[in-house]
């Protein structure tokens, strides 16, 4: 006979990918509540066959034929009749020992397991009879019918409550769920009492309780077993990930781990693995999903096998960063989970890891799928109040600014930072907005809008090379324009024309975001980047706006709002603005010059150094490149205020501003007058006067470099001689290759204390003394020291050492 075939098949890997994860979990609910189902019935069962048999053995018999005569208790009357058919043609008599007389057990409708298991328990004895079943029914006829006719008690159970449960939904609708309440019953208690021995099972066998080093040795143990897993796992996807595809998913499901000792560092273990295997695995192109059409047509094994392949890594990829979004969920709800697998504590650590591994797959896979997903994420966690994931965030967000070439992967992210900061009306970290200063966008000249762009054309049109070519000269030039687009094609080199067009949208964003801050939130703390932004990007933005952009700015400085720093950022983007395409313009920024020198003396020792680093290139800006626009008037006002400013800071900033009026001299040539004692001209000078133009700096000398000229630093003294004697270039007083080829900002930057030392190092002076120096008792003879030896040597013994008479002495003399 062949086997019976199981209908049944297991799901393929495929339709596993595609249960929801609902529809798993309710299935699983399923199972379990159907064997709890049948446990209970099976109880049940056995509750009333204990019972029928306590019934039988503790009540009275009553005849059949006559309930209230007694009979004799004889063996020929039927003590009990049960009708269970075993085979055609054969009933069971069964006669119970050791009762006197009347006593009958009927067992009605019941399996033949349950009816065996009377017979073992109250030692029946039961005979086969070969008659007919019909012949014993008519025989017994009436018999029946009058135990049928005497009247019985039911026993009505009580209804039971029902639980409702959620609903699972499916094709043909939504499907309710109900479970019934459980009812203590009091045949339980009897069950209770009657299982004793299953009980004592347990009890017999306690778990001993660990150590604590017991325990850590244990956890060791499991932790190294679930290391060397976790190995093997990745191991085997490495050699051959197109065949081993499906260990993904195993390993996936270890983020799940249950067991409290090595719960929270296995799911971290498994979290940085999984996201160093994809990093690997990944191809170098985006998987789209498959068209109806492609899935329906035939393909080779190999392209199968390929196509499995890169779903199975699309599903799993997608599934991995479900999971981390998760643990951040978890962390950020502060969620308390009934089971002590997690606890609130290591919540903060599982959401460290994920957020570092979004970070690194960020940056890793741009190219990939859910790129944009990663984006949405991580950019809200940019202003967590966690400084450690904000950090963290921007770090990577920078980095992947920084490496983006093509402007695509940074488009989408200055997309949602811009949505986010106008979501949440400017209040935001200024590290969010920093971060666009590591923009890709200075190498390529956008000096319109989008819409401005004409497209080049690529190749001559067929009009063209009709007109301005021979017949051979436009089949080469045909053959010519197919191989370039092949090349290109190859090299997968992105053209110009899209590089630009990314980029002219990502700058249209910035600045869209910038010019809203200065419009609606001129107080919110993000001015300064702002300010600073708009310096470093203001060659590129369009002329039509930089008459209304400097006059917000000289509104911002004149309001009185801004701090030094912020002051000193609008007048840097002021400058950065003239000196792009503002060249063209015919703006006098004398009021931005004003500024800066009427605020330089707010710079000393004890303000920070962010503020020189500003001034000193707001004056490459004002002055060295604007040099034709700069009068030499305002040029020796500049130089003059400039060294004043040098005896009131730090060391590295006066080597920064000497350097800076090196350059002026040098870009000046005519302000080396400031070193002679006559005066040139009519008037007198005037320091504090706040106008360089009308301060007559000409009739003043730069004796601020004498003082310097005795600063206690080296370079200092270095640059202040070298001024003195006219910034030569070379000679004596020329400076050092390493001096003369750095900038003032660099200078600034290499000299710096921010670390508490010097530099150079501080010289330890030469001891003028003499080698061989004479000390102690070489100043004395040789006899004199060995007399002073011999005395020091030998111990006086002969004279007792008593104070007591001198000391008698001195009492009487005071009394």
């Amino acid at each position: 006979m062949k086997a019976r075939r199981n209908k049944k098949q297991i799901p393929s890997f495929r339709k596993l990918i595609k249960t929801s994860k609902v529809k798993l979990e309710n299935k699983l609910k399923n199972k379990q509540f159907k064997q709890q189902s049948t446990i209970k019935k099976y109880r049940k069962e056995q509750r009333k066959l204990r019972q029928a048999v306590k019934d039988a053995v503790s009540k009275k018999p009553i005849s059949l034929e006559d309930p209230k005569e007694k009979q004799p208790g004889n063996c020929e009357s039927i003590h009990m009749l049960a009708c269970c058919v075993l085979r055609p043609g054969a009933i069971i008599y069964v006669y119970i020992e050791g009762l006197a007389s009347g006593l009958f057990f009927c067992v009605l409708k019941m399996k033949i397991s349950r009816f065996l298991f009377v017979i073992l328990k109250l030692k029946i004895n039961f005979v086969f009879c070969s008659e007919p079943v019909h012949a014993k029914k008519r025989k017994h006829e009436h018999v029946i019918d009058k135990y049928e006719k005497i009247p019985r008690t039911l026993q009505y159970a009580p209804e039971k409550e029902l639980i409702h449960l959620l609903p699972i939904k499916d094709k043909s609708g939504i499907i309710p769920q109900t479970r019934e309440k459980p009812v203590i019953d009091s045949n339980q208690d009897e069950e209770d009492q009657e299982e004793p021995e299953l009980e004592q099972e347990i009890v017999e066998d306690p778990i001993r309780e660990l150590t604590i080093e017991e325990h850590l040795l244990e956890r060791k143990k499991k932790l190294q077993e679930k290391k060397l897993h976790i190995s093997a796992l990745a191991s085997t996807i490495l050699s051959d990930p197109e065949s081993n595809i499906k260990k993904l998913k195993e390993l996936r499901s270890m983020l799940m781990e249950q067991d409290p000792d090595v719960a929270v560092t296995v799911r971290k273990l498994v979290t940085v693995s999984l996201m160093e295997l994809f990093k690997d695995i990944t191809p170098s192109y985006k998987i789209r999903p498959l068209t109806e059409a492609e899935k329906s047509t035939k393909i080779r094994k190999e392209t199968q096998k390929l196509r499995e392949f890169e779903e199975g890594l699309v599903s799993q990829y997608k599934f991995y960063l479900e999971n981390l979004e998760q643990m951040v969920k978890d962390w950020k709800q502060r969620k308390l989970k009934k089971s002590n697998v997690v606890s609130l504590k290591a919540y903060k650590g599982l959401a460290e890891v994920a957020v570092k591994s979004l970070c690194e797959l960020l940056v890793a896979l741009p190219h990939f799928n859910f790129h944009n997903n990663i984006i949405v994420l991580i950019v809200p966690l940019m202003n967590d109040v966690s400084k450690s994931i904000s950090e963290m965030c921007c770090e990577a967000v920078k980095k992947l600014f920084k490496q983006d070439k093509l402007g695509q992967a940074s488009l989408g992210v200055i997309k949602v930072i811009s949505g986010f900061v106008k979501g949440r009306n400017y209040d935001v970290r200024p590290e969010m907005l920093k971060t666009f200063l590591c923009l890709r966008i200075k190498e390529v000249e956008v000096k319109k809008d989008t819409e401005d762009i004409n497209k080049p054309k690529k190749f001559m049109t067929f009009k063209e090379k009709r007109k301005n070519l021979s017949r051979m000269q436009r089949k080469w030039k045909k053959a010519e324009e197919k191989l370039e687009r092949e090349l290109r094609e190859a090299e997968a080199s992105e053209s110009s024309e899209k590089k630009l067009k990314l980029h002219t949208e990502t700058l249209n964003i910035v600045f869209v975001t910038y010019f809203r801050i200065l419009k609606k939130a001129q107080k919110s703390p993000l001015l300064p980047v702002v300010l600073e932004g708009l310096a470093k990007f203001a060659h590129l933005i369009n002329v039509e706006f930089f008459d209304d952009l400097l006059v917000v700015l000289h509104s911002l400085i004149e309001s009185g709002d801004l701090s030094y720093q912020e002051s000193l950022h609008c007048v840097q983007t002021a400058f950065h603005i003239l000196s792009g395409q503002g060249d063209v313009l015919n703006i006098d920024p004398m009021k931005f010059y004003t500024h800066l020198y009427k605020t330089l003396f707010k710079l000393h020792a004890g303000a920070t150094s962010e503020g020189v680093a500003i001034v000193l290139q707001c004056l490459d800006i004002m002055l060295t490149k604007r040099r034709k626009q700069v009068s030499q008037q305002r040029a020796l006002a500049f130089i003059k205020r400039l060294c004043t400013l040098a005896l009131h800071v730090l060391p590295n900033a006066s080597i920064g501003i000497l350097a800076t009026n090196r350059i002026l001299m040098h870009t000046f040539p005519k302000t080396d007058l400031l070193l002679d004692s006559e005066s040139q001209g009519s008037g007198v000078f005037l320091p504090e006067l706040d106008e360089p133009e009308y301060c007559n700096a000409q009739n003043t000398a730069l004796w601020e470099l004498h003082v310097l000229r005795r600063h206690f630093h080296p370079t200092v003294q270095r640059f202040a001689a070298h001024l003195i004697a006219g910034a030569p270039l070379d000679g004596s007083d020329a400076l050092k290759p390493e001096l003369s080829r750095r900038s003032a900002a660099e200078l600034f930057e290499t000299y710096s204390m921010a670390a508490m030392t010097f530099n150079p190092p501080v010289e330890t002076s030469s001891s003028k003394r003499k080698d061989k120096v004479l000390q102690g008792d070489s100043f004395l003879n040789e006899d004199l020291n060995q007399l002073i030896k011999r005395h020091c040597n030998t111990v006086a013994t002969q004279w007792p050492l008593d104070f007591t008479s001198c000391l008698e002495t001195s009492l009487r003399e005071t009394s």
